[in-house]
């Protein structure tokens, strides 16, 4: 299994319980997209899957180990296997684009070579080839404060699709970027998870990108799963259900569309034979 959570709960400490009793796992090499409301818990979920937060409640397994009960070497170790994507990645804005895509292997390489890369770049080999992928090889040894924040998140994905994880946690990976973007950033991210047999889980507000490109759905409201579902098997009355907060109507392409549009939202949101 590439996860596996048990029972899960998170209470925050403002006393907001942001996971209840989630039960989930994936074999290697799965692809599985989260969706909800704002609020539902996803980017929670998302944290406990990389080893940043630990549960209060449940049992959790990370690329076949247990990370609290790992030794700090160790599980530091388990976090350089896992690579998350950021909705606002955390790069320092006077930081080249080369070296922004460099850190995703920071995890993996001895002191030395990490530090002698923030001097003079290992791999622009390589960095440029992670950002080919996604339209940027041309902005290598751009500034990161002279790109636009859709140029930026891109970069944020460079350095995941560069340091080659075996778990990519990807949150609202293309919420900066224009519909056809985020379906060629989609793409990238599809194919890298099958390249490398890596699992790959996003959390993502276009419903219909996730039907797209993921076989699986997992649907969360509350803080709670309450559907797991091949793609096929997900109907527009589960989502009107999912998002009931929000008017009922699932959003696509990050736009909620209104209740009257409802022959639209249907017709947007079945599955794309590809």
């Amino acid at each position: 299994m590439a996860f596996a959570l048990s029972g899960c709960g998170l209470v925050h400490a403002n006393g907001h319980r942001a996971l209840e009793q989630v039960t989930l796992s994936a074999a290697q090499g799965e692809r599985l997209a989260v969706i909800g409301a704002s609020g539902a818990g996803k980017t929670t979920l998302l944290r406990v899957l990389g080893a940043s937060i630990k549960p209060d409640e449940g049992e959790v397994a990370l690329l076949g180990s247990a990370p609290w009960r790992l030794a700090s070497n160790a599980l530091k170790q388990l976090r350089a296997r896992i690579g998350t994507i950021h909705q606002q990645p955390p790069i320092p804005p006077r930081l080249r684009v080369v070296t922004a895509v460099l850190a995703g292997r920071l995890g993996l390489w001895p002191r030395w070579r990490a530090l002698a890369s923030l001097v003079y770049p290992a791999d622009m080999a390589g960095a440029h080839a992670a950002l080919a992928q996604l339209g940027l090889a041309d902005r290598l040894f751009d500034r990161c404060d002279r790109l636009s924040g859709g140029q930026l998140q891109r970069v944020g994905i460079a350095r995941v699709l560069y340091q080659q994880p075996a778990l990519m946690l990807a949150d609202e990976p293309v919420s900066s970027l224009d519909p056809t973007l985020a379906d060629q950033t989609l793409a990238a991210l599809v194919a890298a998870s099958e390249r490398d047999g890596a699992t790959l889980v996003a959390s993502l507000h276009a419903v219909d990108l996730a039907l797209k490109w993921f076989p699986r759905i997992v649907g969360m409201r509350s803080g709670r799963v309450v559907f797991d579902l091949p793609a096929s098997s997900v109907t527009p009355e589960m989502l009107s259900a999912l998002y009931a907060s929000e008017g009922g109507v699932p959003p696509v392409h990050g736009i909620a569309l209104h209740a009257d549009d409802a022959p639209v939202v249907s017709a947007a949101l079945q599955p794309a034979r590809l």
